[in-house]
């Protein structure tokens, strides 16, 4: 299991004491969070991508590459790369790019995004949004899986003997999530690939986040890339710590009912209680994190959302030192514990390249990393 935390790079008025933060703090910070994910021994740091205010985050290999040098272990990722409204031959440019400067330590979430005037900024109309998605997430695995790639679509002009640079590191592509919240034909693509699906099960109730997984994992074994109990799963999260429960709940509670995505709505206690959201304990926070496996079956990334809302950096570093401390080993051994002798852990660079080495072409590297996972 992976275990790390992801960001959507909002810039939020503190409402405790009306400081807001600029894009310059707010950038520094978030360099400093993802150090600080390390220190505390996490897998992942994942970083949005947004292109209109209150947000900072519209170029997230940027940021990401800067952290990819003061970093040595973390798993770079995006909580969304917009395959819509980019260019797939970009996409294919800059992750590969990443990847060589972090000595493939990078993979990706592809998603279409939530905010409708994006499309117009970038040329692209909303009604083409599942079109867009599946052209280009197309032509994103031929990018990388072909040296040459000659392609005529719909939304961008063609390609005649087109060699996409860099090459991906050690001829092995950055691992592709897909993210979704509603969307049924985004866990189809996931399957159809072999790709990860990242179910950011953060705001609606877990039988609206099991209908989409469960699709997704019957797809992955129909195209055989593996049993569908072996599909590649990640979930989103969220936890507000204290050493007492009360205590988390008087801190955050001005945090919630003001925060931009969910504040004015329900209350924090419906809202912990019908959502992924945890308000409390350690220990609390540790029980309800592991019975997501209950609802969604075994999966292999868990990354929780913990600096918005116009929480401050101090508190944030902080959340992340108690979680370091008091959650995320009991997390580890308890996962350890359950998992099943023949579920992979999730794909890294390292078993890819291995899968590939073995001779799998690229369609089947992500299932011949799955059975090496298995024999190993």
């Amino acid at each position: 299991m992976q275990i790390g935390v992801f960001s959507v790079s909002d810039i939020t008025t503190d409402p405790t004491d009306g400081t807001t933060p600029s894009e310059h703090e707010r950038i520094k910070a978030s360099v400093a969070i993802a150090k600080k994910v390390e220190e505390i021994g996490m897998d992942v740091f994942a970083l949005g991508e947004h292109h209109n205010p209150p947000f900072f985050s519209s170029s997230p290999t940027t940021t990401l590459a800067h952290i990819a040098a003061q970093t040595e272990r973390i798993i770079l990722s995006t909580a969304t790369t917009l395959i819509t409204t980019n260019d797939p031959v970009k996409i294919a440019e800059d992750f590969a790019m990443l990847q060589h400067l972090a000595d493939g330590r990078v993979d990706l979430v592809l998603g279409r995004g939530n905010t409708a005037p994006v499309y117009p900024w970038f040329g692209k109309n909303m009604q083409d949004s599942v079109d867009l998605t599946v052209e280009n997430v197309h032509l994103l695995h031929r990018l990388w899986d072909e040296d040459v790639v000659s392609w005529q679509g719909k939304h961008r002009t063609a390609l005649q003997n087109f060699t996409s640079t860099p090459r991906p590191l050690d001829g092995v592509a950055p691992f592709v999530w897909h993210g979704s919240i509603r969307t049924p034909q985004v866990a189809e693509i996931a399957a159809y690939y072999g790709d990860g699906f990242f179910a950011n099960n953060i705001f609606w109730p877990k039988e609206h986040y099991q209908q989409l997984i469960g699709l997704y994992r019957e797809r992955f074994e129909h195209y055989g890339h593996g049993r569908a109990d072996q599909a590649f799963v990640g979930l989103g999260g969220q936890f507000y710590l204290a050493g007492k429960s009360q205590d988390a709940v008087r801190e955050f509670r001005p945090y919630f009912d003001n925060a931009p995505v969910y504040g004015h709505g329900p209350s924090l206690e419906d809202f912990t209680a019908q959502t992924p959201l945890t308000v409390g304990s350690p220990q609390e926070v540790i029980e309800k994190t592991l019975s997501f496996q209950e609802y969604f079956g075994d999966y292999h990334r868990q990354l929780f959302l913990v600096d918005h809302a116009g929480l401050p950096l101090k508190t944030v570093l902080n959340q992340l030192d108690m979680f370091g401390e008091y959650v995320l080993p009991e997390l580890r051994a308890e996962y350890a514990r359950r998992k099943p002798a023949d579920h992979p852990d999730s794909p890294t660079h390292a078993s890819l390249l291995a899968a590939r080495q073995a001779g799998a072409k690229p369609a089947q590297i992500k299932s011949n990393a799955v059975e090496a996972e298995n024999r190993g």
